[in-house]
Parts: structure tokens; C-alpha cells; sequence
């Protein structure tokens, strides 16, 4: 299941191989809003396959949840690798909660019928993120 979909890390992983070639710099805040965006909220099925398929995912077999937990292990790595500091315990907490909010805001900004409060729960998030306090 997760390996026909184009899975967050196969975004990102593209993205940070373009950086590196000389393309645009991939950062903690491009991620972010290249994630949380309203074209990623409105195609499910050519975006990341967690916030699409996660409980789906849950309930698969071992092969599929093993090849799962790889990508998301894939995913904090890279998300670890874009935040500063040195303190690779603390960039990895904040990796997790990343993702995990990523994950989620996307699940239930596409499952709301209202427009604006899907957009809403997008922004939240992005601003949050991008401007930990």
C-alpha cells in the first residue's frame, strides 16, 4: 500500500536531492508549507499516503506496517536533519511532534466540510510550527 503512493519522504527525499544539485534549499519551513498546502489538502491520492491511510494502515499486514515504519523512520531523519541546534534528542522530539502534527492536521482539515475551517486548521498549524513560542 505505502509503496505506490507518493509518500511524504519520496517528496522530501526529492526535494533535498534537488537542494543539494543546486536547486532550491529544502527547509524546516518550505516542508511545512509545502505540506500543509491547498493543493496537497485537495488531492489525497497523489500526496502523502499517512494522512490519507493511516488507520487503513494500522489494520494492514506486517510487510505493509514494516514498510511503513521505514518511511516514517525515513521522514523524522530528514525532518531532524532541518532543524537547527545540536541536540539531536530534542531535534528528534520535535521531528516526531512535526510529523505527527502534520499528519494530523492534514487528516481532519480534509474530513471537515467547512471550507474555511479547513484552511483554518492548515494555517494554525503552518504559523505554529514555523514560530514555535
Amino acid at each position: 500500500m505505502v509503496e505506490r503512493r507518493d509518500t511524504s519522504c519520496r517528496v522530501w527525499q526529492r526535494q533535498k536531492e534537488a537542494a543539494e544539485s543546486g536547486g532550491q534549499p529544502l527547509t524546516f519551513a518550505k516542508l511545512i508549507d509545502d505540506y500543509l498546502s491547498d493543493v496537497h489538502r485537495k488531492n489525497p491520492g497523489a500526496g502523502c499516503a499517512f494522512s490519507t491511510l493511516a488507520p487503513e494502515i494500522a489494520r494492514s499486514d506486517k510487510r505493509t506496517r514494516a514498510l511503513t515504519s521505514e518511511q516514517v523512520r525515513n521522514d523524522l531523519e530528514l525532518l531532524v536533519g532541518l532543524l537547527p541546534g545540536k541536540d539531536k534528542r530534542a531535534a528528534r522530539s520535535r521531528a516526531i511532534l512535526t510529523f505527527s502534527a502534520l499528519v494530523g492536521a492534514m487528516s481532519l482539515a480534509r474530513a471537515v466540510s467547512d471550507e474555511a475551517l479547513s484552511r483554518e486548521i492548515l494555517k494554525t498549524l503552518a504559523d505554529l510550527l514555523k514560530n514555535p513560542t
